[in-house]
C-alpha cells in the first residue's frame, strides 16, 4: 500500500533518543504530512501532523538529519486545529526559520515523516516536466505516440453555414483522457503557458522541437507549446465572424482506446462535429447547456491571441500582427453577444457550467491595451473589473462544474501592471479580496483548506496559489503567504493522504500510479507531468454516475464525509488529469522555481558539476585538496595570507579526522578560507574507462558524504558554511552530480587546461611525473593564451614523501605572478557566488 511509504516508523534511526517527546504518541495512527517535492530554503516550511486517537497536542517536533541521524532542529512551534475529515487531531509544524539545504525527517514522538527535502533546487526543471503532459495531449501529430490523429477534424454545426459543412479544424489539445476539445480550457491554457513564459523566461528549457520531438529548435519548448494552443485558435477563428466552441461531444464516452485508434463515429466517418459558438443553448442529443452570448469564449481567444503577438512580435512581425488582428476581431465577437457559451453535452447531463464572462472581456481589453494601445481599451478593462472583482467560488462552499472560470482572474494582474496609481490599486486590493474569503475558510483547519472540494479542486487550488503569487509580486504583502504555500504543498503531499496530485512529480515519492486514461490503464505509458482532478466532497461522489472502484482503497482509512480521494483508474472525478489545470501548474511551477535565482549560466559544467566560474570576472579560486597527506598546510596556509588571498581546502573525513591533522585545519579556519568535503573514504565513484559505470551504489554515496560532513561538523564546519563539495579523485558523472545536489549541495571540479593537478606525482611513476617547473609552465601557458577568469586552479595540500620537488614551494611566485596579471585570488564561495 503505497501510504505506507510515508513512513511512521524509520529503523535507521532507533538510536535516537526518545526523551522530550510525548511518550504515549501512536505511530500506528499518527501520520506526518509534508511537500514530497520538497522546500526552499528561504520560504516558508510547515507540515501537518494528524492523528486518528490521539487527543492531545504533541509539545514538540525534531528535525533529524538523514544520514548521520541526528537532531538538527527542534521546534514548539506548533499549532493546533483539532479534528479534521478522518482524523480526530492535528497540527501544522511550522520550521520555516529552519533554512539549511539537505534531506531530513519530522519526528513527532514514534512518528516519523516521509523524506524532507530543503533545496533551492527543488522546483527546478519541473515546469518543463509538466510540460511533458500538455505535449502527450496533442490532436493532429501526436509527439509522443510519433502518429497522427483526428486530422478529419471536422463538420460544423450551429453555425451559419449550413449544418456538416466540413472545416479543418485539426491540431490543439484533447481535453482531458477523453478525446474532446474545448476552445475555453484550450485559451485558457495557452494563456498561462504564455504567461509562463513571459514571466519567468529564465526557468524554461529548449529540449524539443515545435513539433514535440525531441531536439532544440533555439526557442523555449513552452513557447512552443503556447504556439501549438494558438495555431489551433486561428483554425477555431478562421474570420471575423466565425469562432468555434468544442470539437465532439460526450459520445466520445465509448470505451478506452489511445486517440490514434479513435473509432467514434459522428455519422460522417472520421469527421468530428465542431460546434459554432452562437451563443444560444446547445445539444445535440438529450441535454442541452444554458448558454446566452458568446463574450465568455471570445475573451479567451482575445487575450491569447493579444499576449501571443507581444511574445512573438520579436520572433515573427507578420505572425505577430495576424495575432493581433485575431485578438481585436475576437473582442468584437465578443462585444455583440455578452453572456456565456457554454461547452455542449449529448448524452450525459454534465458540461462546462461557465455562469460568468466579464472576468474574460478584462482580461482580453487589458491586453489589448498593452498590444495595440488605445485607452478606450483600459477603460473598458476597469468597467468589467468592477463588474466581478472576486472570482465567486472564492469563499463559497460549492459551485458547479466550471461555474466560474477561469478559476482565477488575471485580468486584475494585467490592470495592476499597467493602469495609474489608483486603479492598480483597486485591482490589487480585489486579490486582497478573494484571498482573504479563502483565508476566513482555511485559518480553521491544519492544512489551511479554504478551497471547496468540487469536481477539479487541485485545479482551483493551483489558481488560488497563482493568484496569491501575483498578489504578493504586487503588493509585497505576506500576509497570505503561509496560505499561498499551504495549496501548493497541498499539490504535492501536504493533504490528508499524503499523496502528490502530479503523475511522475516527485520522482520518489507517492504520486498517482493508476489514473483515469488510457494511456496508463491499458498501455502503462506514463503521462508525466499530468495534474489529477483532485479531492471532492463525500457526497459528490457518491452522486456520479459510473464510478466503481477496480481495486481496494489504499487510502481508504483516510476517507472521509468531507472528502475523499482514490488513486484508482474507477474514479473519473478525483484521479482523471486534465489539459487546463496542468497548464496553469506550468506556470505555477514557474513562479515558484523563479523566486530562487537560477544557476548562473556564465558558468561551464562538465557531466553536472561546475568546473568554472564566471569567465568575465577577473577571479581564481586556488583550490588544495587533501586525504593522507598535509606536509604542505602550514607553508600554503602562510603564503597565501601573506599576500592577503584566499584559499578553498577540500578535505576527506579521515583528513578532519587524523588527530594529528586538527592544528592545521584549526589555523586554516582561523585565516578564513574555506573549508569543504572531499568524501569521507575518499571512494572511486565510477571506473576509469567507463565513466557511466559507477563503483558505488546511492546508499554508499550518501553514507560516506554524510560522514564527511560530521567530520567537519566537529570543527564547526556546516553544510550552510561549506555548499560546495569536490568529488575524491575529481572523478564522477552525471548521477554523482544529481546524488550531490540531493544532499544539498553543488559539486565542483577543478577547470581542465594546466597540469596543475599533477603536482602530486613522484619520479617512480615514471612518465606520469610532472616537475614544478613544467607545471608552473603549463599554468602560466594557458593564461597568456586563453586567460584564467573564473578559473578553478586544483592543487594538493600535501604529497607523497617520494615527491621531493614540492608545487607548494612555489605557491608564492604564482600569487605573485597571478595578482600582476589582475587577478583577485578568492575562495569558491565568492568565484560561485554563493
Amino acid at each position: 500500500m503505497k501510504w505506507m511509504y510515508v513512513c511512521v516508523w524509520f529503523l535507521g534511526l532507533t538510536l535516537i533518543s526518545l526523551n522530550g517527546y510525548t511518550q504515549h504518541l501512536n505511530s500506528d495512527s499518527s501520520w506526518i504530512r509534508i511537500n514530497l517535492l520538497g522546500y526552499q530554503p528561504h520560504a516558508v516550511k510547515v507540515a501537518v501532523w494528524v492523528s486518528k486517537d490521539q487527543k492531545e497536542q504533541p509539545e514538540k517536533f525534531d528535525i533529524i538529519e538523514k544520514g548521520t541521524g541526528k537532531v538538527v532542529y527542534s521546534s514548539g512551534n506548533l499549532k493546533s486545529f483539532g479534528a479534521y475529515g478522518p482524523f480526530k487531531i492535528s497540527c501544522r509544524l511550522n520550521f520555516s526559520d529552519f533554512e539549511d539545504s539537505g534531506r531530513y525527517f519530522i519526528k513527532v514522538g514514534n512518528t516519523i515523516s516521509p523524506e524532507v527535502i530543503i533545496n533551492e533546487d527543488v522546483y527546478r526543471n519541473t515546469a518543463d516536466f509538466a510540460l511533458r503532459y500538455m505535449r502527450q495531449q496533442r490532436s493532429g501529430f501526436n509527439p509522443y505516440l510519433k502518429d497522427s490523429c483526428h486530422t478529419q477534424d471536422g463538420y460544423t454545426m450551429y453555425g451559419p453555414m449550413p449544418d456538416s459543412t466540413h472545416i479543418d479544424v485539426s491540431g490543439g489539445w484533447h481535453d482531458a483522457s477523453d478525446y474532446l476539445q474545448y476552445a475555453t480550457t484550450s485559451a485558457n491554457a495557452t494563456y498561462h503557458l504564455l504567461a509562463a513564459y513571459r514571466d519567468f523566461p529564465e526557468v524554461f528549457m529548449d529540449q524539443y522541437q515545435a513539433n514535440g520531438l525531441e531536439g532544440k529548435n533555439g526557442r523555449a519548448d513552452v513557447l512552443d507549446e503556447a504556439n501549438w494552443g494558438l495555431q489551433w485558435l486561428l483554425k477555431m477563428h478562421p474570420q471575423k465572424d466565425w469562432l468555434f466552441n468544442q470539437i465532439a461531444d460526450d459520445r466520445d464516452h465509448q470505451g478506452l482506446r489511445l486517440p490514434t485508434k479513435d473509432g467514434v463515429d459522428y455519422g460522417k466517418g472520421k469527421e468530428r462535429p465542431v460546434y459554432f459558438a452562437n451563443g444560444k443553448p446547445q445539444g445535440l442529443g438529450k441535454y442541452q447547456s444554458r448558454a446566452t452570448g458568446t463574450a465568455s469564449i471570445a475573451g479567451k481567444f482575445s487575450s491569447a491571441f493579444a499576449l501571443g503577438s507581444r511574445m512573438f512580435n520579436d520572433i515573427d512581425a507578420a505572425y505577430a500582427q495576424l495575432l493581433r488582428n485575431k485578438s481585436r476581431s475576437a473582442y468584437t465577437f465578443g462585444l455583440k453577444q455578452p453572456g456565456v457559451q457554454q461547452t455542449a453535452p449529448n448524452r450525459a447531463p454534465y458540461f462546462y457550467e461557465e455562469d460568468n464572462w466579464t472576468d474574460d472581456m478584462e482580461l482580453a481589453a487589458a491586453e489589448l491595451y498593452q498590444s495595440i494601445g488605445g485607452k478606450r481599451f483600459l477603460k473598458q478593462a476597469l468597467s468589467y473589473a468592477s463588474k466581478e472583482p472576486i472570482t465567486p467560488w472564492m469563499g463559497a462552499d460549492t459551485a458547479r462544474h466550471y461555474q466560474w472560470y477561469p478559476f482565477h482572474n488575471f485580468g486584475h494582474y494585467e490592470i495592476a501592471k499597467t493602469a495609474d496609481k489608483l486603479a492598480s490599486e483597486m485591482a490589487v486590493s480585489y486579490y486582497k479580496e478573494g484571498l482573504d474569503k479563502v483565508w476566513q475558510k482555511a485559518k480553521h483547519n491544519a492544512f489551511y483548506r479554504g478551497v471547496p472540494f468540487i469536481w477539479c479542486s487541485n485545479n482551483l487550488t493551483a489558481s488560488f496559489a497563482i493568484q496569491s503569487f501575483l498578489y504578493h509580486k504586487e503588493s509585497g504583502d505576506e500576509t497570505y503567504e503561509e496560505l499561498a504555500q499551504a495549496n501548493f504543498d497541498w499539490l504535492f503531499g501536504c493533504n490528508p493522504w499524503g499523496s502528490a496530485m502530479v503523475y511522475g512529480l516527485p520522482a520518489e515519492g507517492d504520486t498517482p500510479k493508476d489514473p483515469h486514461s488510457a494511456f496508463t490503464h491499458l498501455f502503462q505509458y506514463p503521462i508525466d507531468g499530468g495534474l489529477v482532478d483532485g479531492p471532492v466532497y463525500g457526497r459528490i461522489y457518491k452522486s456520479l454516475i459510473g464510478i466503481t472502484l477496480h481495486k481496494p482503497d489504499e487510502y481508504a482509512e483516510f476517507q472521509s464525509d468531507l472528502v475523499v480521494y482514490h488513486d484508482d483508474f474507477g474514479d473519473y472525478s478525483t484521479n482523471e488529469p486534465t489539459m487546463d489545470g496542468t497548464a496553469s501548474l506550468v506556470y505555477l511551477l514557474a513562479a515558484y522555481d523563479s523566486r530562487v535565482k537560477p544557476e548562473n549560466s556564465l558558468f561551464k559544467k562538465d557531466h553536472g558539476a561546475i568546473i568554472r566560474g564566471n569567465t568575465n570576472e577577473k577571479k581564481v579560486a586556488l583550490v588544495f585538496t587533501g586525504h593522507e597527506y598535509a606536509d604542505g598546510v602550514t607553508q600554503i596556509n602562510k603564503t597565501l595570507n601573506k599576500h592577503k588571498a584566499k584559499g578553498s581546502f577540500f578535505f576527506t573525513g579521515d583528513f578532519y579526522n587524523t588527530p594529528g591533522f586538527g592544528p592545521l585545519i584549526k589555523s586554516i579556519k582561523a585565516s578564513h578560507h574555506y573549508l569543504g568535503g572531499h568524501s569521507n573514504k575518499h571512494l572511486l565513484y565510477c571506473d576509469w574507462t567507463n565513466r557511466d559505470s559507477l563503483l558505488v551504489t546511492k546508499t554508499e554515496f550518501q553514507a560516506d558524504l554524510s560522514a564527511n560532513y560530521e567530520a567537519m561538523d566537529r570543527f564547526g564546519i556546516s553544510k550552510r558554511e561549506a555548499p560546495f563539495f569536490l568529488p575524491p579523485y575529481e572523478w564522477y558523472n552525471d548521477r554523482i552530480a544529481d546524488w550531490t545536489k540531493g544532499a544539498g549541495l553543488t559539486l565542483i571540479n577543478f577547470t581542465p587546461g594546466t597540469r596543475s593537478n599533477a603536482d602530486y606525482t613522484y619520479p617512480e611513476m615514471g612518465k606520469r611525473y610532472l616537475g614544478s617547473p613544467e607545471i608552473y609552465k603549463s599554468i602560466v601557458d594557458f593564461e597568456v593564451k586563453q586567460g584564467m577568469n573564473g578559473f578553478v586552479l586544483l592543487l594538493h595540500a600535501g604529497t607523497d614523501p617520494r615527491r621531493t620537488d614540492k608545487f607548494y614551494n612555489k605557491l608564492d611566485d604564482l600569487i605573485i605572478y597571478l595578482k600582476q596579471k589582475g587577478y583577485s585570488l578568492v575562495t569558491v564561495n565568492d568565484l560561485l557566488g554563493k
